[in-house]
């Protein structure tokens, strides 16, 4: 297998990253706050959270050498898979947070169902499929577009199921009884950039960063 494989989900050699969504994931967060991080990997984000936002956390992550990781930094998470049943109660936390994992699971309604069931407030960030680059890469190449796909190839990617802002904006209708409540993306130093993003987000965005809470 490469090491250029992102289905192994290997964390053994990895180090905390600051990420450039995690200041908007933490935007979204209310200091003191009870969240859980569904498919936390090493914990970066949960230890940002805790360290800036004074939360209480917990995280589930499948990769057993992610979860020695974040038991190595004394964080409380648990091995298991995210798009099941989870072993929390109903309303148990104020944020459930998932990023950029949605789109690698094999039953993603079920994880926002679970996500809803167990918190007032989701949090969910994925990239965008229906970005313009993406759109040119299968028009012109006539291939799997690989923008999105950061760095890997459509055959030892872990995102199962790409979607668009549309997409998202469909599951959540599907499934009832939530709303988007905010929305942040990524902004450009260019402002010419920035305002054909917020004009056309589904075509010029990159990544989302949904902020969904119960109706």
């Amino acid at each position: 297998m490469s090491p250029n494989d992102n289905r192994n989900y290997d964390y053994t050699y990895s180090d905390f990253k600051e990420r450039t969504e995690y200041n908007l994931i933490a935007e979204l967060v209310h200091n003191n706050s009870n969240i859980v991080d569904l498919g936390c990997g090493n914990g970066s984000l949960i230890t940002k959270l805790i360290k800036e936002n004074n939360c209480i956390a917990k995280g589930v992550e499948i990769s057993s050498s992610a979860v020695e990781v974040c038991k190595r930094n004394k964080l409380d998470v648990l091995y298991g898979r995210i798009d099941e049943a989870l072993p929390f109660a109903d309303n148990e936390f104020d944020y459930a947070i998932c990023n950029v994992t949605i789109q690698m699971v094999m039953y993603p309604e079920v994880l926002l169902s679970e996500m809803k069931r167990i918190s007032k407030y989701q949090i969910i960030s994925f990239p965008n499929f229906g970005f313009y680059k993406n759109r040119f890469d299968l028009l012109f190449n006539g291939r799997m577009p690989r923008p999105t796909l950061f760095g890997y190839n459509w055959f030892n990617t872990g995102h199962i199921h790409q979607l668009s802002k549309i997409d998202f904006e469909e599951l959540i209708n599907k499934i009832g009884g939530m709303r988007i409540k905010n929305i942040k993306m990524l902004k450009p130093k260019n402002t010419i950039k920035w305002f054909f993003i917020k004009l056309f987000p589904n075509l010029f965005q990159i990544l989302f960063i949904c902020l969904l809470e119960k109706e």
